[in-house]
């Protein structure tokens, strides 16, 4: 599976950004799918899942309420819907995919899309 976000950019904070992943392989549908993100000087860390099927989401307690994961498995594609954007969001947001659950040790990732929210 080869992965590739896109959607970042810079955006005043209060805003929304939606981000698009979108995967390669007939196998995306039987993949759970998350977002990560890393802010410089920061680890890696964890932001939303979804199931393969899309029934289960679950998400970061910094994001919930405000992030939304969603996927269309027709198009191989997994967004996240990013609202009310604070600058503790900025960060590189990567998305990854798994045959089970996406963990940190997640069998695919993305190339990372930069995400930037001005005060």
């Amino acid at each position: 599976v080869q992965l590739q976000a896109s959607g970042g950019g810079l955006v005043q904070a209060g805003g929304s950004r939606r981000l698009s992943c979108a995967a390669s392989g007939r196998t995306f549908s039987t993949y759970a799918m998350g977002w990560f993100r890393q802010a410089p000087g920061k680890d890696r860390e964890f932001v939303a899942h979804i199931s393969w099927s899309g029934g289960s989401t679950y998400y970061a307690g910094s994001v919930e309420g405000r992030f939304t994961i969603s996927r269309d498995n027709a198009k191989n594609t997994v967004y996240l819907q990013m609202n009310s954007l604070k600058p503790e969001d900025t960060a590189v947001y990567y998305c990854a995919a798994d045959p089970y659950i996406v963990t940190m040790h997640a069998a695919y990732w993305g190339q990372g899309t930069q995400v930037t929210v001005s005060s």
